[in-house]
């Protein structure tokens, strides 16, 4: 992996994943309550193994791959969330990134600081073009957040998504590079 990689915002650093993660990551996606508008639930220490080793790219910005990134507060190193980036295309210029958040540290501000400096890293450093966000209509909060961070909805796929046996819609929402507004 990329371990040298760092994202830093005033109270948080972002850094690549790794198997010492496990169980913290465990903890917090295995709650099947807060994060049931999430694509994935692992019921397993071993589920989230087996995401790491299988599911995640050691290399970041490499085509139809995911990159994650673990959320860690600064001031008690412990580690809240997690943001995958998934590249998208062949030219590498269009990324869909999400984000999970451990239930005691949502509505502190944390997702909006660890996004902001996501979306900043991957316009400036990796020059992308263009991010977009997928997410359940339900799943109000996140809309709002990206809403705040200046994404704008392209897209309402009417039970497009099959999950735990039930059809869902899907909300898509982007950002231009062009349309970044850096002071958000």
């Amino acid at each position: 992996m990329t371990e040298d990689l760092k994202i830093n915002t005033d109270r948080l650093f972002l850094r690549p994943i790794n198997l010492d993660n496990v169980e913290d990551i465990f903890k917090y996606r295995s709650d099947a309550v807060t994060n049931k508008y999430q694509g994935w639930i692992p019921e397993t220490t071993h589920d989230v193994s087996d995401f790491i080793n299988n599911q995640v790219s050691a290399i970041i910005d490499l085509y139809d791959t995911w990159y994650q990134f673990v959320i860690i507060k600064k001031d008690d190193l412990k580690l809240i969330g997690d943001i995958g980036i998934h590249f998208l295309d062949k030219n590498e210029k269009q990324v869909e990134i999400g984000i999970t958040l451990d239930k005691n540290f949502q509505g502190k501000g944390y997702a909006t600081e660890a996004l902001k400096q996501v979306i900043k890293y991957l316009f400036t450093d990796l020059n992308k073009h263009r991010i977009t966000v997928s997410l359940d209509p339900r799943n109000v909060k996140s809309m709002n957040l990206i809403e705040r961070l200046g994404f704008r909805k392209e897209a309402h796929f009417k039970e497009s998504i099959l999950s735990d046996g039930e059809w869902v819609d899907d909300l898509v929402y982007a950002l231009l590079k062009e349309e970044w507004t850096k002071d958000i």
